[in-house]
């Protein structure tokens, strides 16, 4: 039905989807689990890893997540139900290929020149030589690159693990004993960069998957909340109501457009960032990105008070679905690990019951034996061409900068869009050194937007341009849909 990017996709993909299976047949026991690693791999011939028994370790403790149970417990002991911890990322020991820990190393393109600029330019001591080459005391070296810089042969790599190079936080490190990867959980916001960047799969999240399919199987009253981006998660071909048609299929009662939260949301942080202004603030940060959210508060927790204060589109929709039909349950679809999180916040825990990424999603199609692209399409038209480019980055921006003008506001407007960990951080710096050139941040952790979560199905490139077609064709062209304009307005939009 779908066609991964790589095999590892694909290998995560086969074991969401067999515990979906498990799931629906109302078999996730210890005993069940623990046979996913054998009806998966036969033989005793290894295909990735040094021996079959790790490769099986490995998908055991990927099953494990994938049940919502801790991974790395040892044999024989009884599961550990993980879903009311506040982490999201795990690392998977068994997968983790412990890369090496040294940021920078001298190579063999060393010349021992004369100049020796790398050590000149160290300003910790850290470079001397030994056997006619530089080298780099690890003890010493604060990382910093400059000796990299320096050499005119580009003789000192840059070895840093993928995991850690791409942690917004400096969340990821090392077990001093064994040298696997290890999360330093009051430093993450499980935006799921590391997860995306480690090409060993030894970083993943839980799972709320089986909660859900006990719902869908039991015929609860149970909505999905669907997070634009997933207009391009399918193909080209692949149009936004026959996904709708399709999520229906699995048994959920109806599917929401988050896009039409966003409407709503874009009204309230637009009077909220007027009112700001008027009252003096020299800026304020957007909310709708749980990772950049958590990045202000537990890195420059001195900047928080600039955070908008409105709900996501997520919680907004949640909450609107719940104030028409009490008693029903709320499930979040997208591409982000982060809004796993989001919804174990006290004030928002009530809105939404359990999120599933993009990747869940299609274990769920394959399980309930559902293709999108064989359901019938229907007209999905609630939320306007605005709320829907909240999937990309900008499109925040653009929605906020559309109603500013459309009321008439005299507040000048302007923006700072950046996406991805690193221009956060320069982004935010500036900001809290009072040299930011603008009064408006939209934050977006993933680069480029949601569009390019960390847990999204399909590549950016193929994505986008289905997203960006689908998103024009609506015929909502003003900036808040009628829906979002007559029923949301009585829902409380307050974080």
């Amino acid at each position: 039905m779908f066609k991964f990017e790589n095999q590892l996709l694909k290998l995560k993909h086969e074991v969401l989807t067999r515990v979906a299976v498990l799931a629906k047949e109302n078999k996730v026991t210890k005993e069940e689990i623990e046979k996913i690693p054998y009806n998966m791999i036969s033989g005793e011939s290894p295909t990735y890893r040094d021996t079959v028994t790790q490769e099986r370790d490995v998908v055991l403790e990927r099953a494990k997540l994938a049940a919502g149970y801790l991974p790395n417990g040892k044999e024989g002991k009884d599961l550990i139900d993980i879903s009311e911890q506040q982490q999201i990322l795990y690392v998977i020991k068994a997968a983790c290929d412990r890369c090496p820990t040294k940021k920078f190393e001298v190579t063999d393109a060393c010349r021992n020149c004369i100049a020796h600029k790398c050590q000149s330019t160290c300003n910790f001591g850290a470079i001397s030589y030994v056997n006619g080459r530089a080298f780099i005391d690890p003890s010493k070296c604060r990382e910093c690159g400059m000796c990299k810089k320096a050499c005119p042969y580009d003789a000192i790599a840059e070895d840093m693990r993928p995991c850690k190079r791409s942690c917004p936080t400096g969340a990821l490190n090392f077990n001093s004993k064994d040298l696997s990867a290890e999360i330093t959980e009051d430093k993450c916001v499980n935006c799921g960069a590391c997860m995306a960047a480690c090409p060993f799969g030894a970083i993943e999240d839980k799972s709320s998957l089986v909660k859900v399919i006990n719902n869908l199987v039991s015929k609860e009253k149970i909505y999905a909340v669907v997070a634009p981006a997933i207009t391009g998660e399918f193909g080209p071909k692949t149009t936004y109501g026959q996904v709708k048609n399709a999520i229906k299929s699995l048994g959920f009662t109806d599917m929401v457009e988050a896009a039409c939260g966003a409407d709503a949301v874009t009204v309230h942080e637009s009077n909220e960032f007027i009112e700001r202004m008027e009252n003096g603030d020299p800026y304020m940060t957007n909310s709708c990105c749980p990772g950049f959210l958590s990045y202000i508060q537990k890195i420059m927790p001195d900047q928080a008070e600039r955070i908008s204060g409105t709900v996501s589109p997520m919680v907004a929709a949640g909450r609107y679905i719940k104030s028409k039909d009490n008693g029903a349950k709320v499930v979040f679809i997208g591409p982000c690990t982060a809004k796993k999180s989001e919804i174990l916040i006290d004030s928002i825990k009530d809105s939404i019951d359990y999120v599933l990424t993009f990747e869940e999603l299609l274990a769920l199609f394959e399980a309930f034996e559902v293709n999108p692209a064989t359901c019938e399409d229907i007209m999905v038209d609630d939320a306007s061409i605005f709320g829907r480019g909240f999937g990309m980055g900008g499109g925040l921006t653009a929605a906020i900068e559309n109603y500013i003008q459309d009321k008439g506001a005299e507040i000048e407007f302007k923006p700072v869009k950046v996406s991805g960990g690193a221009e956060i951080k320069k982004t935010m710096t500036m900001a809290k050194a009072k040299k930011l050139q603008g009064n408006f941040i939209e934050g977006m952790m993933c680069e480029g937007g949601c569009i390019n979560g960390t847990a999204k199905i399909a590549p950016l490139m193929k994505a986008k341009m289905p997203f960006t077609k689908n998103n024009a064709q609506s015929s909502m062209k003003s900036v808040l849909s009628n829906k979002a304009l007559e029923e949301y307005k009585n829902i409380n939009l307050e974080r």
